[in-house]
């Protein structure tokens, strides 16, 4: 059994299996991309939005265009988490660019078909089995013998690490159902998993092999101190016109900070008002996939101080919601003006 802390350096993951377990929202843009910093975004996913009022410094705008010069896609050794580390050159303010390429960073991630599920009590009983949804058994996991009595298999799964994880797969019980029976405590054991996690299963189709990955209900470990610092860092970087590095953790109901270009100078050719109906594009609660609902800005303004003019959080927005989709993602979504909307007059 490969164990969680046998390695202590961040591990490097494919891009296309980090994109299937961030989850379907999360957008890293590619290399050499022309994009928009938001510091104050930044600031926000290590909870220090305050952090740099007590610095020395002063902020020429509350916003920068920059150019991405690298992106590496990451997985945490201790928690299994992926993040991404973003080199970024500033740019001037002024002065035609080229467009970005089609895509926006998204990639071909067809060759890559994938199923989260948020464990149930039960999945996480490190005593227990898990139950394969069927969707997952029938389109990740390679067909039983359903001749054979009982219909098993053995299975190897790489995390995002590397490692390689052996689970029993068997169909049975009354009524009948798949399930991960040897192999799976191990694996919750080792990944200190809760009722809550997702687990991501992925297949590649080129190649067949397949792949775990993990999704945590709350993000465990980490040092708020020294990613407040490293976040003020990179502001301070931007301010001079220096390249600076900004990582960047994707978990349910965060945002993105570094935007396409094209995406924020569409959003700011609106004129956003009150009254308005808008249509968002969210995630479901597993973060599998995206599905659109409909709302009403109730407000729209820019905010005073030193984030003066930044339209970040611009909108206030009253979304009409099921309770099945994750609330919390819709209202930290939509209160930025950079957001996939189509208006309706």
């Amino acid at each position: 059994m490969p164990s969680s802390s046998s390695s202590t350096a961040a591990a490097e993951v494919d891009a296309k299996i980090w994109r299937a377990v961030a989850g379907a929202a999360v957008r890293v843009p590619s290399v050499n991309s022309y994009v928009y910093y938001f510091p104050q975004g930044h600031l926000e996913q290590c909870s220090a939005a305050a952090a740099v009022t007590n610095r020395n410094f002063t902020l020429m705008r509350p916003w920068f265009p920059c150019q991405i010069l690298s992106v590496r896609f990451l997985s945490d050794p201790a928690s299994d988490q992926v993040y991404a580390k973003i080199l970024l050159q500033p740019l001037q303010p002024l002065g035609p660019r080229p467009s970005n390429a089609a895509g926006g960073g998204a990639g071909d991630d067809d060759d890559v078909v994938s199923f989260a599920k948020i464990l149930t009590r039960s999945d996480a009983n490190n005593g227990g089995g898990f139950s394969v949804p069927r969707f997952c058994a029938d389109m990740i996991l390679p067909q039983l013998n359903f001749a054979a009595d009982p219909p098993v298999q053995n299975l190897v799964l790489r995390d995002t690490h590397g490692h390689a994880w052996e689970f029993r797969h068997i169909y049975r019980g009354t009524p009948r159902r798949h399930l991960l029976t040897t192999g799976w405590s191990k694996f919750v054991n080792a990944k200190r998993l809760v009722a809550g996690d997702a687990v991501v299963f992925m297949k590649k189709r080129s190649t067949g092999e397949l792949f775990v990955g993990i999704r945590r209900a709350e993000r465990i470990g980490g040092d708020a101190a020294a990613e407040e610092a490293e976040a003020v860092a990179a502001i301070e970087s931007a301010v001079r016109g220096m390249p600076f590095e900004a990582v960047y953790y994707p978990k349910a109901g965060s945002f993105d900070f570094v935007v396409m270009a094209e995406k924020v100078k569409d959003s700011l050719r609106m004129r956003w008002s009150a009254g308005m109906k808008v249509r968002m594009a969210v995630e479901t609660d597993d973060a599998s996939r995206l599905t659109w609902i409909q709302g009403i800005i109730t407000a729209a303004s820019t905010p005073a101080g030193i984030w003066c003019g930044s339209p970040w959080r611009m909108l206030q927005v009253n979304p009409h919601v099921r309770p099945t989709y994750n609330l919390n993602f819709v209202y930290v979504f939509v209160k930025l003006a950079i957001i996939n909307a189509l208006i309706e007059f």
